[in-house]
């Protein structure tokens, strides 16, 4: 009888296979019969002992099947044992490229927050520096509008030889003013220029001023005002002084807030190169990243592949079931043409057995005529019984040891039975499991996706970061050369104001060179 693969079975089951059932029949007895001592015929005796064989020859085919199978199922659950090994080995790997992943992650967003933090505070530290440098913008600026005021009151000097002495400390002022920074030199030239211009003024009336006190050295007038100018003199070389001060102590903040301030530019390019190497970095883990993901799905293809083939194996392994269910069709055939051919032996041995009875009547008419040839005949007759019952005594003996490893293969048979089944449970658990880890993988997937996008987010924020910066570098920029042209058009404000401002001379401004009024302006 040929066994065919049921349509609705999966892949890998086995649960279609089932025993063969005996050949239809007559069922046969498991134990001999009860034997008379004293009409037991030896063809009886033949009979029943192939009846024995025949059902001896049809439990060791069957024990011979039911080993077969055990062996097959043994085969397939090793091939379920080394798939499962596989999977477990890729989804550990999986898993911890995964975790390595999602480290690399936080440390990055760590970093990040890290750098925004420091770049909130360079922000905050960088307005509070131009708000001092407003500041002290404001306060230099006032300072000097003050010292310009009081030079130009003190103009009208009696003595020559104490208006040497600014020019002196004006040209010292000059070559202090060529060492320091180069964005606070125009605007110390220009105060200089301005001093220099004043003492000039002061050496060009001061002669005019000798010339009117000698044409009135007659009077008492005279000496008053000399004594006037005199002390008027001294009071404006103590200012004079005092404003010296003042001034070489405004230098000295302004090269301490240059030097602050050129600080916190190498800072800031500090600040700048780390934040490069941080992005350099970033690119180099995102690259990494990009790299693992491809790998992985490189691995998911190889997977995928191994799927395939897997798919090609229980295809192979199904045709080969095909076939060996072929063969064990031809093999019932054959069987079942073997049975055909028992049966007509049967029947000639159930006419021979019966020409034998015949003979054996025959021979008891025979000895009934002549006792004799009977009792000749009777006497090997009971040889040849007596032989008979030791070869069936030999037979039971035999039968009970048939019997024996009957019972042991029976059990045998159970035990693979129960094997089977238990392989059975295992494969409804593995093929579960499996589900579950395209279930695990589906959810690896969606979380590196997103992932993916949480560092292109990160990216854009970024981005924006830096764009913020560069807009703040140019609003600095702008400040900067604000600055710069305010202090410019204050600087010639006042020289404006200091050209009006003298109420005294007129004649002697107009006596001044263009060349200085050119030189007063910024």
């Amino acid at each position: 009888m040929s066994q065919k693969v049921k349509p609705g079975s999966s892949k890998g089951d086995v649960s279609y296979l089932r025993a063969t059932a005996p050949p239809a029949g007559p069922p046969l007895p498991m134990s001999p019969p009860p034997m008379r001592e004293g009409n037991v015929t030896p063809v009886s005796q033949m009979s029943s002992m192939d009846e024995w064989d025949d059902r001896d020859e049809f439990r060791m085919r069957e024990l011979e099947e039911a080993r077969a199978r055990a062996t097959q199922m043994e085969k397939t659950m090793r091939w379920w044992s080394d798939c499962t090994a596989n999977w477990r080995e890729k989804w550990s790997k999986v898993r911890n490229e995964r975790n390595k992943a999602r480290e690399e992650n936080r440390l990055l967003r760590g970093k990040l927050e890290v750098l925004v933090k420091e770049c909130t505070h360079l922000k905050r530290e960088r307005q509070e520096f131009c708000a001092e440098n407003v500041k002290l913008n404001k306060q230099l600026g006032m300072d000097v509008d003050s010292t310009v005021l009081e030079n130009v009151r003190q103009e009208l000097s009696p003595t020559s030889d104490r208006a040497v002495q600014p020019a002196d400390s004006s040209s010292e002022e000059g070559k202090e003013s060529q060492a320091l920074s180069p964005t606070r030199t125009k605007t110390k030239t220009e105060v200089n220029n301005l001093n220099i211009n004043v003492e000039q003024q002061k050496s060009q009336s001061r002669p005019k001023m000798f010339d009117e006190l000698s044409n009135e050295s007659d009077g008492s007038l005279a000496e008053e005002k000399k004594v006037l100018y005199e002390l008027k003199l001294d009071e404006a070389q103590k200012t004079l002084l005092g404003e010296r001060d003042e001034k070489t102590m405004l230098m000295k903040s302004i090269e301490k807030l240059q030097l602050d301030l050129n600080g916190m530019k190498s800072k800031y390019d500090d600040l700048k190169r780390s934040k490069q190497d941080v992005l350099v970095q970033l690119n180099k883990i995102k690259d990494d990243h990009k790299e693992e993901i491809s790998r992985i799905q490189m691995e998911l293809d190889e997977e995928s592949s191994n799927r395939s083939t897997m798919d090609k194996r229980l295809v192979e392994l199904r045709r080969d079931l095909e076939r060996l269910q072929r063969e064990n069709a031809d093999e019932w055939g054959k069987r079942e043409r073997l049975e055909t051919e028992k049966y007509g032996l049967e029947r000639e041995n159930k006419k021979i057995r019966i020409q034998i009875e015949d003979l054996e009547d025959t021979l008891q008419r025979k000895t009934q005529q002549t006792s004799v040839v009977v009792d000749s005949d009777m006497r090997t007759l009971q040889n040849d019984l007596s032989e008979k019952n030791k070869e069936l005594n030999d037979l039971r003996h035999l039968h009970g040891k048939l019997k024996k490893t009957l019972q042991e293969k029976l059990t045998e048979l159970d035990h693979t039975k129960r094997r089977g089944e238990q392989y059975e449970v295992e494969v409804k658990k593995l093929r579960g499991r499996i589900e579950e880890l395209k279930k695990d993988l589906a959810s690896a997937e969606d979380e590196v996706d997103t992932q993916a996008n949480m560092v292109r987010k990160l990216q854009r924020t970024n981005d924006e970061l830096q764009e913020e910066m560069e807009n703040l570098q140019v609003q600095l920029d702008h400040t900067q050369s604000r600055l710069k042209r305010s202090s410019q058009s204050a600087l010639s404000q006042r020289a404006a104001s200091l050209r009006s401002f003298d109420p005294n001379d007129q004649e002697d401004d107009s006596d001044l060179d263009p060349e200085d009024d050119l030189g007063d302006e910024p």
